[in-house]
């Protein structure tokens, strides 16, 4: 029985061992309660409202106010312009625009009817239902009033418009988010994974003494990953034009010339994960925690960040698939041009420099 107490503390001594691992096991399920018990939410709050009220009245003032005085929107812009709702929701600045009809309490008053029209941003259908549906049940609900204290029924015929994704397609908000993950997980899991297992079977010192440079190996382990995520980034567009029926409205120079940006980037986080863990199974874990996770939670790729507490939408900023998402987003499905994605492309361009520039000089110390 000794023998095997003593076996057992041997085992826990060799798992604490390593110190990063153990960090890991103990700190990722804290992470994931965190992450799944914040982030995954099928409310939808803090959106931001545009209204266009082209003759502002008491209906519409009423209207407006139980809008905003609701946990679900955010009064954030009143157009002077039908010709801005196209604008603001390009910036991405809003979620839903609310645009009155003219004269619309005297139509409520003489006809018995007036018109509202409800437009939401279409890309992630399942946000626009939901927004859609709040706005229509707060309408209701004031027409609901107005019922009980009129002997003239009055009816708010809420009409409603999803811009860039009208037939509410699934696969408008998915191809993206998928196109971001698959990308990160060739160049960055695999790749470190790749240079972790030279190391851990004893062949990267084998490596080191042929005239090769050191970093010219760490680059040529790279070199397969790049050709396999261009592949995949091509057969991830064909699937999504031809098979899913998604369309590329933007440039596709500049969607490439973006997912480029982003493979770079993904390869430098696996040359540097890949510095860090000594071993196979270290290096899938820090991928696993460092990229999946945040990925899936906090890229927008599935729950709008916009309904997270702040403390996850802060750190949100430093996922790059959050960047890359809206990035392809905008250019594939919203049609944008270069101006509108500007922010992104230097966000993921200043990540790129950096990972590159920290993985190379710390795989230089440790390797020469």
């Amino acid at each position: 029985m000794r023998q095997f107490f003593a076996f057992v503390a041997k085992e826990f001594r060799h798992i604490f061992r390593d110190r990063l691992t153990t960090a890991i096991l103990l700190g990722l399920p804290i992470l994931m309660l965190f992450l799944f018990g914040f982030a995954i939410t099928t409310e939808v709050k803090n959106i931001r409202l545009a209204v266009y009220a082209p003759a502002p009245d008491d209906a519409t003032r009423a209207i407006v106010d139980r809008l905003a005085a609701n946990d679900y929107f955010i009064l954030s812009r009143t157009l002077a312009d039908p010709s801005q709702i196209q604008d603001v929701f390009a910036r991405g600045e809003v979620g839903l625009a609310v645009v009155f009809s003219e004269n619309f309490q005297e139509e409520m008053l003489h006809t018995g009817a007036a018109q509202v029209e409800l437009i939401a941003d279409g890309t992630d259908p399942n946000t626009a239902k939901t927004l859609v549906n709040y706005a229509q049940n707060i309408i209701a609900g004031y027409q609901q009033e107005l019922l009980r204290d009129a002997s003239v029924p009055f009816l708010i015929i809420p009409e409603v418009k999803l811009l860039y994704n009208p037939s509410m397609k699934g696969a408008y908000n998915f191809v993206p988010g998928v196109m971001g993950m698959i990308l990160l997980l060739v160049c960055a899991m695999m790749t470190s994974i790749s240079i972790a297992r030279e190391k851990e079977t004893g062949t990267m010192e084998v490596l080191l003494v042929s005239p090769v440079r050191p970093l010219q190996i760490i680059l040529a382990k790279t070199v397969p990953y790049f050709v396999i995520s261009v592949i995949d980034l091509a057969t991830i567009l064909l699937m999504a034009v031809y098979v899913l029926g998604v369309p590329i409205a933007g440039s596709l120079a500049l969607l490439i010339g973006t997912a480029l940006i982003y493979i770079f980037m993904s390869l430098a986080l696996g040359i540097l994960i890949s510095s860090i863990a000594n071993t196979q199974s270290t290096a899938l874990l820090i991928s696993g925690m460092a990229m999946m996770l945040p990925v899936i939670m906090l890229s927008g790729m599935i729950f709008p960040i916009e309904t997270m507490p702040w403390p996850l939408q802060w750190l949100s900023q430093a996922v790059p698939a959050k960047w890359f998402i809206a990035a392809v987003r905008k250019i594939m499905i919203r049609g944008l041009d270069f101006e509108s994605v500007r922010k992104e492309l230097a966000v993921l361009s200043g990540m790129a420099v950096f990972l590159i520039a920290a993985s190379l000089k710390r795989h230089r110390t440790r390797l020469e």
